[in-house]
């Protein structure tokens, strides 16, 4: 029996399925092959509805997911995530009868369910898969506890090289436009011991990279009376990477309101966290921001950039902005341009405001600016942040920078600096997944960089991660506008 997971969405809802799948094969399935993805007898959908695009997106899988049932009676339809949301869906369960399971965010245990009650009933298949089990449970057992209950898909065991472990789930900020509180729930921080076990798992199935999510990921433990911070949490953390040669830490998302000195100092500090920040504004303009319900203003997101920079040699810093925001004039937008023009950040996640059923903004606000306005904004930012993310990268041009490489793509291994840069090289010479090299940038553009090995044969080995300083590039200097 055989299995397919489509995942929509955010590092999340990566993180959700790759939990998912484990728990499958844990039951005796197996992954299909994605060119054979339509062949499998039980297919999920792990849905977001963050836009309306990724939701249009999800129900257009369903439509063709009903045509196959209708032709295979036996094929199993699950439905994951944000469109299903915590509660129970009945208006889903109305629209769409015939799927069989609906899966609420980061739960595997209504699937398994279903499916070893249909097992039970389906004595044909049940020795296949009990045999499978029986393996899987073996290779399990290879695994030392706690950390059992976190194995990878086969697929992925020892070929992934960076993963990302959930350390607060759901949220409770509650932004006008956002959906996640009404599909995710309340934030929820994960227990230390929960987080450490499935960083040593990973580490110990080849993983060299962890990323800490949260949708608010600096609010880790103010739900908890007494709890640690996520700045604590990074130290703890960082102790297990270097016990178990994991190379890097990275976290996300970042709140303005939340973000505090403490955490940019622990950042600062210890080696194996990256100097990488992801601090989304949404708007540059303050009307804007506080109908989006941010809570802070313009001039203090600058301060925050400025903060940033002073206490994190070489950081790069990246932000989310949505365009066309209920009631944002020309002029409001404009202060937007503004802050991407003069902040110079790393990378911008450029988004087109879509209204999201039972939000705020969706109830009480018109969504007034049309969708032809709303393209052209997102235009004219996507220029002008290439235009910046081409000069930031251009100061890497000859330039040292230490690369951990992900995997191979045209011919090309590829991986990421420090400050998550995408960078190609060319060498056949030995197998670099999974390795931390030095390599010298040869070319620039404004989404990746071409590089080179340099020439001496020392410098042709794996290096370690004490060995390799972090090149730091100065911000390029910004006319402040406001």
């Amino acid at each position: 029996m055989k299995y397919h997971i489509q995942t929509l969405g955010c590092q999340m809802n990566v993180a959700d399925s790759q939990r998912l799948a484990s728990a499958l094969e844990g039951m005796g399935y197996q992954a299909a092959h994605p060119d054979e993805a339509d062949t499998a007898e039980v297919q999920i959908i792990n849905t977001c509805v963050v836009r309306q695009q990724a939701e249009d997106k999800a129900w257009g899988r369903l439509q063709l997911l009903k045509k196959q049932k209708e032709r295979n009676p036996n094929l199993v339809i699950g439905l994951m995530g944000c469109l299903v949301g915590v509660k129970d869906p009945l208006r889903l369960r109305k629209k769409a009868p015939y799927v069989d399971v609906f899966i609420p965010p980061s739960e595997v245990e209504p699937l398994t369910a279903f499916l070893q009650d249909r097992t039970t009933q389906a004595d044909a298949v049940t020795e296949e898969v009990a045999k499978r089990a029986r393996l899987n449970q073996y290779m399990d057992e290879m695994i030392p506890q706690p950390e059992r209950d976190l194995v990878l898909p086969v697929h992925e065991r020892g070929d992934l090289i960076s993963a990302h472990v959930p350390v607060v789930y759901g949220c409770s900020h509650a932004c006008t436009f956002c959906i996640i509180p009404f599909r995710r729930g309340v934030e929820r921080s994960r227990p230390v011991g929960e987080i450490v076990s499935d960083v040593r798992a990973l580490a110990r199935q080849g993983v060299k990279e962890i990323t800490l999510l949260g949708q608010i990921v600096d609010r880790y433990g103010k739900d908890i009376s007494d709890g640690p911070n996520l700045a604590e949490l990074l130290r703890v953390v960082h102790r297990v990477a270097e016990e178990e040669d994991v190379y890097r830490i990275r976290f996300l998302t970042s709140h303005p309101n939340y973000m505090t000195q403490k955490l940019l100092e622990t950042v600062a500090e210890l080696p194996r966290i990256m100097p990488h920040i992801e601090v989304p504004i949404q708007a540059g303009d303050d009307t804007v921001l506080a109908n989006m319900k941010r809570g802070y203003t313009r001039q203090q997101y600058r301060d925050l950039v400025a903060q940033i920079r002073a206490t994190i040699p070489g950081v790069a810093i990246h932000t989310d902005i949505i365009v066309g925001f209920p009631g944002e004039t020309e002029a409001q937008f404009m202060e937007t341009y503004h802050v991407l023009e003069t902040l110079k950040l790393d990378k911008a996640h450029l988004a087109m405001y879509s209204p999201r059923p039972g939000t705020v903004s969706a109830r009480r606000m018109e969504d007034d600016v049309p969708k032809r306005e709303k393209k052209r904004r997102h235009q004219m930012l996507e220029r002008v942040q290439g235009q910046v993310q081409a000069e930031i990268n251009a100061q890497y041009l000859g330039q040292t920078v230490q690369v951990l490489v992900e995997d191979t793509h045209k011919g090309k291994w590829r991986g990421r600096t420090p400050q998550n840069k995408l960078v190609f090289f060319e060498d056949e010479s030995r197998n670099w997944k999974g390795q931390l090299v030095d390599v010298e940038v040869t070319w620039t553009g404004p989404y990746s960089m071409q590089a080179r090995l340099p020439n001496t044969e020392d410098s042709r080995a794996a290096h370690s991660l004490d060995t390799i300083p972090l090149v730091t590039m100065q911000p390029v200097d910004a006319e402040r506008r406001d």
